[in-house]
């Protein structure tokens, strides 16, 4: 498909050419889509901004972890054999993704399309296809935070960005995990169409033009999670439990029955934070459920969650979410909440 401007509007249609696989996040290729071809309800009359071609290693029906199966296109094999140029070129991600690092002709396809294509995308694990490929080498790079160690160790050349939602180095971007690909292809669209069409494109969809904070607000639980030695596994579930209690290495330590010193080792190799780091992460944590579910002032929610003041709150605020505890609470209270803070309880 050719990329003519239109003779009336001056608009092209930009060529989109997602690539997906088996056991791929189906968000991970339908929430950027929507995205990007949502522009078309507020762009003049014309034609469409942008023209979708979904690759898979087969055309037709490609499963999801969801369960429910996406149309391909093309195939890989298919593709390869046309020579038009691509605007832009965005590769999914999802369970699938170790998989697809197996498959040489999706590797050989995503190679032969980067070289024709304007900008090049990765959402969520699909930086992983990108790196192995030596797209990323030297570049900045996000990918889901689960991944971010991995994509570290197997891609040392590849400088891994764990908080951003998004990230763009030249012409590639890629994005953290899941929802976050809608927010990269919102700045795709603010890039091709201007911010004004971008906002409206945010408004119909429901979504932040810039979402405060990056991938670090969503961590605490998950890290807790992945903890495998009995020690520090205990250790933070109480902290996750108890965020007002004076959470010092030292009571930490002695909690655990370990020394300072390899209680701050182990917690460390366990979790990639360190004690106090992790600490304010789950202060924060529990401030923000308070903030969106309760009516408690600030500087009470300050003092239960083991900040002392809601100054201090406030900075942890702004060093996680990029927003203080004020601003959070008029952004995301639930509907509920809101009307108690506003009205005032019956």
């Amino acid at each position: 498909m050719a990329q003519e401007p239109n003779n009336q509007t001056g608009r092209l249609t930009r060529r989109v050419v997602m690539v997906t696989y088996p056991e791929a996040h189906i968000l991970d290729v339908v929430g950027p889509l929507e995205v990007l071809t949502g522009a078309k309800f507020f762009l003049p009359e014309g034609p469409e901004p942008y023209a979708v071609t979904l690759v898979a290693p087969h055309e037709g029906p490609v499963s999801t972890t969801s369960g429910l199966s996406l149309m391909a296109h093309r195939s890989f094999a298919a593709a390869m054999a046309d020579a038009d140029p691509i605007d832009t070129l965005i590769v999914s991600g999802g369970h699938g993704t170790t998989a697809a690092l197996e498959d040489a002709e999706l590797l050989a396809f995503v190679r032969q399309a980067a070289g024709r294509a304007r900008r090049i995308v990765s959402i969520c694990t699909g930086a992983m296809i990108l790196a192995e490929l030596g797209l990323l080498d030297g570049r900045r790079a996000s990918t889901h935070w689960w991944w971010c160690p991995i994509l570290e160790r197997r891609y040392p050349k590849v400088l891994v960005d764990r908080d951003a939602i998004f990230v763009r180095d030249g012409d590639i971007w890629t994005s953290a995990g899941v929802t976050s690909g809608m927010d990269l292809a919102l700045a795709l669209v603010e890039m091709d169409f201007g911010h004004a069409i971008a906002l409206q494109v945010a408004r119909y969809n429901v979504m932040y033009m810039m979402r405060p904070g990056g991938q670090s607000q969503f961590s605490a639980h998950l890290v807790a999670q992945r903890a495998e030695d009995p020690a520090i596994n205990a250790t933070l579930d109480f902290i996750l439990g108890n965020p007002g209690d004076p959470l010092t290495v030292t009571a930490l330590a002695a909690r655990a029955g370990l020394s300072e010193r390899t209680f701050a080792r182990r917690f460390k190799d366990e979790t990639e934070m360190t004690p106090a780091a992790y600490v304010e992460t789950a202060r924060v944590q529990a401030a923000r459920v308070a903030l969106e579910t309760t009516t408690t002032g600030v500087e009470q929610i300050a003092l239960q969650t083991g900040f002392q003041n809601a100054e201090r709150m406030r900075r942890a605020f702004q060093r996680h979410l990029g927003v203080s505890a004020t601003d959070y609470r008029a952004r995301f209270r639930g509907s509920e909440a809101a009307a108690l803070i506003r009205d005032g309880p019956d």
